[in-house]
């Protein structure tokens, strides 16, 4: 088992945002966590990558209990987090950018360029835009040089936190192409309020509400549940 997290809960100062969260994601699966807007999804990738104490419960990853591991420590061990909002350096380089994360794992100049040279044959507008500041990326494009710098760091589980936020639907089919890609090699769990990366990518979905899960099983299964055809199709 990849992850293991038994009866988390974690929150901001006095307020709890996720209550008894209990979640295994197996090596190779693509794990979906659904919920809409505040229901402690990005809190829950938060705390699973250490940029948020834990008030109780335990978090194991690959054996190892890591609930007060520091989060660099996590990312060393294979724990990586993208987070929400395309970030990167602005004024830097896409090249430049990828150096960065080249830099955790690679050994010598001539990794790092190799291994840089690695990610771009999977995301090859990139490579298109290697000397451009990425600060004048498109949407789309600054989402994938965040999910390209993370790939660098050498991930046994990606965690992704809504990917597809902000972009338009084209790009959210291609970004899904990607995923898909990625989940040849690497465990992937992403969050999500759109429904298209889930339906595409995910071999099990898990419905968040209220900071606790409430709804979990197959694609098939959870989005044609009435409770989530509800909440996302207004049906």
């Amino acid at each position: 088992m990849s992850l293991v997290v038994k009866q988390l809960v974690a929150g901001y100062g006095e307020r709890t945002i996720i209550h008894g969260i209990d979640l295994e994601v197996e090596q190779g699966e693509v794990v979906a966590v659904l919920g809409t807007n505040g229901v402690g999804k990005s809190t829950l990738l938060r705390t699973l990558a250490g940029l948020q104490p834990a008030t109780s419960g335990q978090i194991r990853f690959e054996g190892r209990d890591i609930t007060r591991t520091r989060a660099h420590r996590r990312v060393q061990q294979g724990l990586v987090l993208v987070p929400e909002g395309q970030q990167s350096f602005p004024a830097m380089s896409v090249f430049e950018n990828l150096e960065l994360g080249a830099r955790v794992r690679a050994k010598s100049a001539t990794d790092t360029t190799d291994r840089i040279a690695a990610v771009i044959d999977l995301f090859p507008r990139l490579g298109e835009r290697r000397n451009q500041a990425a600060g004048t990326l498109s949407g789309g494009e600054r989402q994938m040089l965040a999910i390209a710098r993370a790939m660098l760091t050498e991930p046994s589980v990606l965690m992704l936190d809504e990917p597809s936020q902000g972009l338009a639907p084209i790009i959210i089919d291609q970004l899904a192409e990607t995923i898909n890609e990625i989940a040849r090699t690497t465990t992937i769990l992403v969050v999500e309020q759109n429904l298209t990366i889930p339906s595409i990518c995910a071999s099990r979905i898990v419905v968040i509400e209220e900071g606790a899960i409430s709804l979990g099983g197959s694609p098939d299964a959870v989005l044609s549940d009435d409770r989530v055809v509800h909440a996302y199709l207004g049906i």
